[in-house]
């Protein structure tokens, strides 16, 4: 059974948020509008082979981002905790929001239910939303693989620059 509900559609308003960094400060998607487009993806899980790759991916990538006037937000319903020393031990520079309730997850559908080791359980699906300097989804993209995933967003923020021009 999919969970994934509230299906985000391109050209639809982001869902607003407020979520905790790994610092345990508030970040709140409305204070980006009018400032800066946002990269806003979702993972299952810190510290694990493929989530990692995607965040170093970002991170390493993240002054290109800065140049589009674009900030990157990972999440997942990992704890502030987790997320510190996630981001600590592999020197990550992006901000990582925590979901602990899944709330917000669910908001951008990315919630799933599947098997894992015989058990039933909800999970986060890998998936990456652009939002522009308004707040309008400009891409969904659901189920990427973390693989090159990075530059393949950061192409798409270019051309949201250049039609922004």
């Amino acid at each position: 059974m999919d969970t994934r509900s509230a299906i985000i559609q391109v050209g639809q308003l982001a869902p607003e948020f407020d979520l905790p960094d790994a610092d345990m400060e508030m970040v709140r998607l409305s204070a980006f509008r009018g400032k800066k487009n946002v990269v806003l993806y979702f993972y299952p899980k810190d510290d694990t082979p493929a989530c990692t790759m995607q965040a170093v991916d970002f991170s390493d990538l993240e002054e290109d981002f800065k140049r589009y006037d674009t900030v990157v937000l990972g999440v997942s319903r990992d704890d502030c905790i987790s997320h510190g020393s996630f981001r600590d031990k592999h020197g990550l520079s992006i901000q990582l929001l925590s979901d602990i309730d899944g709330e917000v997850c669910r908001r951008y559908g990315v919630l799933q239910e599947r098997e894992v080791e015989g058990k039933r359980r909800v999970t986060v699906c890998r998936s990456t939303f652009v939002i522009d300097k308004k707040g309008f989804v400009r891409h969904a993209l659901y189920g990427v693989n973390p693989k090159g995933h990075a530059h393949v967003v950061l192409d798409l923020v270019k051309q949201l620059a250049l039609k922004a021009e």
